[in-house]
């Protein structure tokens, strides 16, 4: 298992042939460190600003966890290696995430990084951005490969070092409290959307196949899986099988990278939740010619890079998404 153990557009286009608009974009996102809290109720998926008075009826933050009680962190985009003005230094922004992770007043049951682990796919990036993990108080930390993680060599060098014992390209599934989590590769075979492949959705078929549809279940991937902004790369070509799969269960959240900016998206059972980053930030959609890294004033950087932290207790059924600033 992929795991190892440590002590805006001027007119609106209809969603479903071209992604979102800017418009329809901003009226679902919180652009740049807004926090959001979502809770699942008898499979009824509701989202709140974090500090408002119904998401602190979720998990807290810092309270000690009840039984049953589990915690992650997503953490994202961290493209150690990368040399740019938009960010001159990122090992040093994603040790201050880790060390964010670490003072959480809580141990999280595990981490994700939900890829572009490295900025050129070099094994001393793998090497150093494994190494930097390894400080993170978690007993375990899963990933998935961001694009970056597959400069050519269609992701072998990410394999060796952090996929040990998933399926096909890396993809994989585990349990824990309750909750059912995939891992998904949709970062190969690409052309301009991403991809899963035949194979992988076979492989989603039938690890949902035995799931009761009370089941919670959380899907990880780097590129969205819903049509975010299409024309920029943001979604993933073959995704709707997938989603197609996931409608019987009654919550179902998906979390990814890749646009290194906060948004959330509903669509009947199923939430989209698309993480910030720990390296620099990407312009919003339709606001720039491309998705190229932006140069913001440094006493800024901070504002746009952060992690996220997602608890749920086992009996209550509640799901809660935090998104939390380095600054």
């Amino acid at each position: 298992m992929a795991e190892y153990r440590n002590s805006d557009e001027t007119h609106e286009r209809s969603t479903s042939a071209q992604g979102m608009s800017r418009r329809q974009l901003m009226r679902h996102a919180g652009w740049f460190g807004g926090a959001v809290v979502l809770t699942v109720a008898s499979g009824e998926v509701i989202s709140h600003m974090a500090g408002s008075r119904s998401a602190t009826a979720g998990t807290a933050a810092g309270a000690a966890p009840a039984s049953g009680t589990l915690r992650f962190v997503q953490i994202s985009d961290s493209h150690i290696g990368f040399q740019g003005p938009a960010n001159t230094d990122v090992t040093g922004s994603f040790a201050e995430a880790i060390n964010q992770v670490n003072s959480l007043g809580f141990r999280p049951d595990f981490v994700m990084h939900s890829g572009d682990l490295t900025h050129l796919s070099t094994a001393g990036q793998f090497d150093q951005v494994r190494q930097m993990m390894t400080s993170l108080r978690t007993d375990r930390v899963f990933t998935v490969p961001g694009e970056h993680d597959s400069i050519g060599d269609a992701g072998r060098a990410y394999r060796r070092m952090f996929a040990g014992g998933t399926l096909g390209d890396g993809w994989y599934s585990f349990d824990t409290h309750g909750v059912h989590f995939i891992a998904l590769v949709n970062t190969l075979s690409l052309e301009k959307l991403g991809h899963l492949g035949n194979d992988q959705i076979e492989f989603v078929r039938r690890d949902l196949s035995g799931l009761s549809s009370d089941t919670p279940v959380v899907v990880f991937s780097h590129i969205p899986l819903f049509a975010m902004y299409p024309r920029w790369g943001w979604s993933t070509d073959d995704a709707l099988k997938v989603i197609a799969l996931l409608r019987r269960f009654a919550s179902v959240t998906c979390l990814n990278g890749h646009v290194h900016q906060l948004f959330t998206k509903a669509e009947g059972n199923i939430t989209f939740h698309s993480a910030t980053t720990t390296a620099y930030p990407l312009p919003e959609p339709g606001r720039a010619p491309a998705p190229t890294p932006q140069v913001v004033p440094a006493r800024q950087l901070k504002d746009a890079l952060g992690i996220r932290t997602v608890g749920y207790h086992q009996g209550d059924r509640e799901l809660a998404v935090i998104d939390r600033r380095l600054a």
